[in-house]
């Protein structure tokens, strides 16, 4: 989805930092994205290469996203399985689930766009 015609009336983040956010979203995907998957309607499980920080980062900008889409449950995790990579699962609410498919969307964009497949 292009523009900002998906982002719920209920954010409470100032209509002209909005774009700024997506934009934070979009440079994460684009740099660290390594897999996207859908286990369900209502939940989006990404995979992010880690590094130097990334984690901190993901955690920071989830905890942002949380304070003004209250709707939104994120959850990060560590990969302890050898990899520095980072698993962020988003879930939320059936009201909401147009959201989430929108972010979906966007993080496999990105993805394509940084030579990645999904």
């Amino acid at each position: 989805m292009t523009g900002l015609s998906w982002v719920p009336t209920s954010c409470t983040l100032p209509t002209e930092q909005q774009p700024l956010r997506i934009a934070e979203w979009d440079q994460l995907f684009t740099e660290t994205l390594t897999e996207v998957t859908r286990p369900c309607q209502l939940r989006l499980h990404l995979v992010l290469a880690g590094g130097l920080g990334v984690e901190e980062r993901v955690r920071d900008l989830a905890s942002r996203e949380s304070g003004c889409c209250s709707f939104f449950t994120f959850t990060v995790t560590p990969d302890h399985g050898g990899t520095d990579d980072v698993h962020l699962d988003v879930e939320v609410d059936a009201a909401h689930e147009r959201v989430l498919a929108a972010l979906h969307l966007r993080a496999a964009d990105a993805a394509v766009g940084a030579g990645r497949s999904q």
